[in-house]
């Protein structure tokens, strides 16, 4: 992977490296589209120099409350821009189709055409919804992804997966869509709150068990430093998650083959949120809970050894609580599994731990270890 990212400033004869050193970049190489994931402090005073010459309106979609908190900012790093804002009013449960086509209908509306361009200016929900909204419109214009919220930054803005939920499921109607940057600014994060910040650092524990030992070893080492939010620990899970996540998505950018082991945690996760309609659990509370139920049946398989399934689960109670899960049916979670985007024929396809930083796709599991793997996250 690329230390130093090249990107064509418009009106430059030739790629430019923005570099400093205090920015991290790495590259996406995909068959659609090759861009950089920056992550640097203070980025979004330069947005401007990411949007290609010759663009049409800037349409920044954004919530509300990350407007207030630092719309000022990145309506100074638009300076000289013609852009406008559209605000949608964000959760899990309003993730949904007729949230996009109003958004398109406002941009029909405020004179965008072919030439426009989308910046997502917020967490998961607003990056995966603004990015489907680029995909479609009028057949697809370029989005830039600006991700505010810890999950987003190590996730959901790097890899061109964007979609909508449908009430059977968890973004079940999407498409890629591939960024022209995405650029991470990790000053962002000191308005975060405590939950969103936590569940974004499952994904980051999500991140270490899949590839990085070094990764997770630091997670259990600093966890008062990680959850105090010091810059030098932060911007360092950060680089790490990215640097896997972009890897990971240029090897394969389609999810036909190593890109699978990312929804480690995501299929109980997402089942979970289904069957509490997206209003109980944020999506990384509920990738914990993933991750426990797919810890404990890689257990019950024989697949890893006791250590380490000890050490995911301990890491992931660490860094909760996640919500409880009082209520919640264990059969009818299992039921739900079949429904998943990533279920194949009828045949569900487990994320499972071998090791910390190794980890196998698996199918064909016996229903009922399945079923004792919930009721014991669920426990």
């Amino acid at each position: 992977m690329n230390a130093i990212c090249f990107v064509k400033v418009p009106g430059s004869p030739a790629p430019h490296p923005w570099y400093n050193s205090d920015m991290a970049s790495f590259t996406v190489k995909t068959p659609q589209r090759e861009y950089c994931v920056i992550v640097e402090r203070g980025i979004l005073s330069r947005v401007r120099h990411f949007v290609p010459k010759g663009s049409g309106k800037v349409f920044v979609v954004t919530t509300a409350d990350v407007w207030q908190h630092h719309g000022n900012r990145l309506a100074r790093g638009l300076s000289g821009l013609a852009h406008e804002r559209l605000e949608f009013p964000g959760g899990e449960e309003r993730k949904r189709l007729a949230h996009v086509e109003a958004l398109a209908e406002e941009m029909v509306r405020r004179g965008a055409d072919r030439t426009s361009l989308v910046i997502a200016f917020g967490g998961g929900i607003v990056n995966d919804m603004a990015g489907f909204l680029a995909a479609i419109f009028m057949r697809g214009i370029p989005v830039v992804q600006i991700p505010t919220t810890l999950l987003a930054q190590v996730d959901a803005s790097i890899g061109g997966k964007t979609g909508v939920n449908l009430v059977e499921g968890k973004n079940l109607i999407g498409s890629f869509h591939q960024p022209l940057a995405a650029l991470i600014d990790p000053d962002v994060l000191s308005t975060l709150p405590d939950r969103e910040y936590r569940a974004g650092l499952f994904e980051v524990i999500k991140c270490g068990v899949i590839r990085s030992a070094p990764l997770f070893e630091l997670l259990t080492a600093q966890r008062d430093a990680v959850l105090a939010k010091r810059p030098a620990v932060v911007d360092r899970l950060i680089e790490e998650s990215v640097r896997i996540k972009a890897e990971v998505v240029s090897t394969d950018e389609r999810e036909s083959g190593l890109r699978r082991i990312l929804n480690f945690g995501h299929t109980f996760g997402h089942a979970l949120e289904a069957e509490t309609a997206y209003t109980r659990f944020l999506h990384g509370e509920a990738v914990g809970f993933g991750m426990r139920a797919a810890t404990h049946l890689a257990k019950s398989l024989g697949q890893i050894a006791d250590r380490d399934a000890t050490g995911i689960l301990n890491a992931v109670d660490r860094y909760g609580p996640i919500p409880p899960a009082n209520g919640i049916a264990a059969e009818r979670l299992a039921a739900r599994l079949v429904k998943d985007k990533k279920t194949i024929q009828g045949s569900v396809h487990f994320v499972l731990p071998r090791s910390i930083g190794e980890v196998a796709v698996v199918s064909g599991v016996d229903d009922g270890a399945v079923l004792a793997a919930i009721r014991s996250a669920l426990a």
